[in-house]
């Protein structure tokens, strides 16, 4: 597919980019490469591979889903400025 100068321009616009006129014909080449190798793709026959959610089929492993405190809020009160037990506390911002 190839692209003429005035539909790399409409790109460039919705893009919002700024192209130099000089950099237009160059773009259109590049762009239009860039599409016909997309359109390449098209000619793999996919028709018995089945959809992929990964590329790779392993599976990640998992940890125990369990709550803990992590056992460090003295640790994160001692940098608190004002704690009020083991909360935070902010000034009032909603009258």
């Amino acid at each position: 597919m190839a692209l003429d100068e005035a539909t790399v321009r409409n790109i460039a616009r919705l893009a919002r980019l700024k192209i130099a006129d000089g950099d237009v014909p160059g773009l259109a080449v590049e762009l239009s490469n860039i599409l016909g190798w997309i359109e390449q793709l098209d000619e793999v026959p996919t028709d018995d591979v089945p959809p992929m959610a990964s590329p790779t089929e392993k599976d990640l492993p998992r940890r125990e889903d369990a709550v803990t405190d992590g056992g460090l809020a003295g640790d994160l009160m001692a940098n608190a400025p004002d704690p009020a037990g083991s909360f935070f506390t902010v000034p009032k911002v909603v009258e």
